[in-house]
């Protein structure tokens, strides 16, 4: 009896499905706003009978579900009941490893109109976002309320997801005061505070980001471990620490600005202090890899870039930092760690 050869894919069926990647993107994020997910969590349901509890087209609803079922986002049984899968779980809203936020801010419009200027960003180096909205991310989420939750609620829903992978791959125990730079309202501090009783924690952000830390890390029971301090990284960084953390914070950055922040740092730590830097890390061959990715995306919201080991490396020794080691984690993030020269 001949033995069965899998054959790869011809090239021309591989580039169809990478052309139609944008469609089953927006399908996903489509499904996650709708909330299907969580209605699918309930039981197995018929289009029919998610659209009569909803007020979806039924007919037109089917055929997402359907797409989506095809690249394993759903299972559709016998009986035309579609239920989740392990992928479309991590959609839920209630679930700990919720990517559901994540997903509703990749179909958002803001974001998909950066997108329609990426030639903008190749052909000049220039940020896509600005040119389709007039000012920076930042002042942007700033200006316009309801965006600025879409992000921030996505950010939450990423720095969830590494919490567990970051405190049990980095020894935090060698630590006693550990600043989170531009930590937000201080969900990853709480993380690693709660894994680390001895830890103390300062928090400092932007005064109208801190002005609303307070309740979470009452939430979290660290608040009589965390000292809040506003101010703005490009100006100052609170003294005196031994460990300075920033995750998510570098990547959105050129090297220029990188470097300034560092060097604020650096200036501001204890005599033997350290920089952890969480971030992903490129890889140098062409394996496939989300930072790659996630770096097409920095280009076009932010004008900043995910970086290789060796480009860390080159970052810190100019902000006065030696690369000590890069720890990653079961996540895709991985902690530079930098010690103060």
């Amino acid at each position: 009896m001949a033995e069965h050869v899998q054959l790869a894919p011809p090239p021309d069926a591989i580039l169809m499905q990478m052309l139609f990647g944008a469609q089953m993107q927006r399908s996903i994020c489509l499904a996650a706003r709708l909330g299907l997910p969580d209605l699918l969590a309930v039981k197995a349901q018929t289009a029919q009978e998610l659209a009569a509890n909803s007020g979806m087209h039924a007919a037109s609803l089917y055929r997402l579900l359907r797409t989506l079922t095809s690249i394993g986002v759903f299972a559709e049984t016998v009986e035309n009941k579609f239920a989740l899968t392990p992928i479309s779980a991590l959609l839920r809203s209630d679930t700990p490893n919720s990517m559901r936020d994540f997903a509703v801010m990749m179909g958002e419009d803001w974001l998909w109109q950066a997108w329609r200027e990426l030639p903008y960003s190749v052909m000049t180096g220039g940020v896509a976002h600005e040119k389709a909205q007039g000012l920076g991310s930042f002042a942007f989420f700033q200006k316009n309320l309801e965006a600025g939750k879409v992000f921030n609620a996505a950010m939450t829903n990423l720095t969830r997801a590494v919490i567990p992978a970051l405190v049990q791959a980095y020894d935090f125990s060698r630590l006693r005061t550990l600043v989170d730079v531009a930590g937000g309202h201080g969900l990853l501090l709480s993380g690693i505070l709660k894994a680390n009783p001895h830890l103390h924690g300062i928090l400092f952000d932007l005064p109208f980001v801190i002005a609303g830390a307070r309740e979470l890390l009452d939430e979290e029971g660290v608040s009589d471990r965390v000292e809040l301090v506003p101010g703005d990284f490009f100006e100052t960084i609170p003294a005196g620490a031994d460990a300075y953390m920033m995750k998510h914070i570098i990547h959105d950055w050129d090297d220029d600005a990188s470097v300034r922040i560092l060097k604020n740092v650096h200036s501001s730590m204890s005599e033997n202090g350290k920089i952890l830097i969480v971030e992903m890390v490129v890889p140098q061959s062409n394996e496939p890899s989300p930072s790659k990715a996630l770096d097409i995306l920095m280009l076009v919201m932010e004008g900043g870039k995910e970086r290789t080991k060796e480009e860390y490396a080159e970052l810190l020794k100019a902000a006065g930092f030696r690369l000590t080691s890069v720890v990653p984690t079961s996540s895709p993030y991985s902690v530079i760690e930098g010690q103060r020269v």
